[in-house]
C-alpha cells in the first residue's frame, strides 16, 4: 500500500470512530432522559399513593405545636 492508502484508511477510520463517539453520546442522553422519567414516575406514583397519610402527619404535628 502507498503512503496515500495508509493515510485515507486513517483519515476514514478516524472519522468512522468520530460518528460512533456521537451516536453514543445521544444514546446516552436519551438514557438520562428515560431516567429522570422514571425516576419523576416514581415520585409522582408515591405521593399519589402516599399524599393523604403525609398530609394527616404533618397536620398532627402542626397541631401539638
Amino acid at each position: 500500500m502507498s503512503k496515500f492508502s495508509y493515510a485515507l484508511a486513517f483519515i476514514s477510520a478516524t472519522m468512522f470512530q468520530a460518528k460512533d463517539r456521537r451516536e453514543e453520546k445521544g444514546a446516552t442522553a436519551v438514557e438520562y432522559g428515560l431516567l429522570v422519567a422514571l425516576i419523576a414516575g416514581v415520585i409522582i406514583a408515591v405521593v399519589a399513593l402516599l399524599g393523604k397519610d403525609i398530609n394527616t402527619q404533618f397536620t398532627k404535628i402542626t397541631d401539638q405545636l
